[in-house]
């Protein structure tokens, strides 16, 4: 099992897309803690989507194309569908 997630901070106002095939929560954790990477320019990160895969190619190949869609709107409308 693999998890998709975007992550969104209100202090930067951006999302961040990514995958985890461990525990998405075991996952933010690392995101809010000293570690370098885009993630580390906020602490106030939150989950506001997921989705489930069968496998980690599954996940990884959803957050390629969510990233490729290179627009926040799109974004911003996934999150308010789910």
């Amino acid at each position: 099992m693999a998890t998709f997630y975007i992550l969104y901070s209100e202090e930067i106002d951006k999302f961040y897309i990514g995958f985890t095939d461990g525990d998405v929560n075991e996952r933010l954790q690392k995101h809010l803690s000293k570690h370098k990477g885009f993630t580390s320019k906020a602490k106030d990160w939150n989950i506001v989507f997921t989705e489930f895969f069968e496998t980690k190619e599954k996940a990884y190949s959803r957050e390629r194309q969510i990233k490729g869609w290179k627009s926040r709107k799109m974004i911003e409308r996934l999150v308010k569908g789910s």
